[in-house]
């Protein structure tokens, strides 16, 4: 099996970091995944370069659109904050400093 041009690029998404905003909203998608149902609420912790860069990378609105059920190229993902409100999901997001964790 040969290796696939997007094996190098990346992932397909809506932006702006493949690490930070495609890798959270796979993120996402893996907690509904296993979770197995919508998600009602969640409390979310980031930790390292998440917690300094979440705002402006939109690793807030990748998680939330992952466990709203979005893709990494879903342009819902930029909205995701908003509509997790019609969508029923409660959420808190906080940041903290544990060296154990990366990011």
């Amino acid at each position: 099996m040969g290796i696939n041009m997007f094996d190098i690029l990346g992932p397909v998404t809506v932006g702006p970091s493949s690490s930070h905003t495609a890798g959270a909203v796979r993120i996402g998608l893996a907690c509904r995944t296993i979770i197995g149902e919508d998600i009602k609420w969640a409390k979310i912790t980031f930790y390292g370069s998440f917690a300094d860069t979440y705002r402006g990378h939109g690793t807030d609105k990748a998680i939330i659109g992952g466990l709203l059920g979005f893709n990494t190229d879903n342009v819902k993902v930029r909205e995701s904050l908003h509509l997790a409100q019609f969508r029923g999901l409660e959420y808190t997001i906080e940041t903290a400093e544990d060296p154990r964790f990366h990011p």
